[in-house]
């Protein structure tokens, strides 16, 4: 069983920046692809960004909302995956939760992949 906590959400202005992190247990946290996703009000869940080891590269990966303004990294030795948000917009204000997928299904952008959820932080983004 994987628990994971979000921390990191807030209030800022747009054109600001937030960093969003997500802290894992387990052992074999390395191994895990990492996803975000988000949940704007009224809206369906959408992928963000994830993180995968393939072989000895690691890859990422980033829907074309954010691609050039988001970045997703992690740190194994701390069971942690960040997200590094610059240029924020309005519409990027939603609920921000990390995923976690025992084993790449072929798919990171596709909630079904992902076998543990954490509870999400709030991110907003004022005009």
């Amino acid at each position: 069983q994987v628990q994971l906590v979000e921390s990191g959400g807030g209030l800022v202005q747009a054109g600001g920046s937030l960093r969003v992190s997500c802290a894992a247990s387990g052992r074999t946290f390395s191994t895990y692809t990492m996803g975000w996703f988000r949940q704007a009000p009224g809206k369906e869940r959408e992928f963000v960004a994830a993180i995968r080891r393939s072989w000895t590269e690691i890859r990422t990966y980033y829907a074309d909302s954010v691609k050039g303004r988001f970045t997703i990294s992690r740190d194994n030795a701390k069971n942690t995956v960040y997200l590094e948000m610059n240029s924020l917009k309005p519409e990027d204000t939603a609920v921000y939760s990390c995923a976690a997928a025992a084993s790449y299904r072929g798919s990171y952008s596709d909630g079904l992949s992902y076998d543990y959820w954490g509870q999400g932080t709030q991110v907003t983004v004022s005009s």
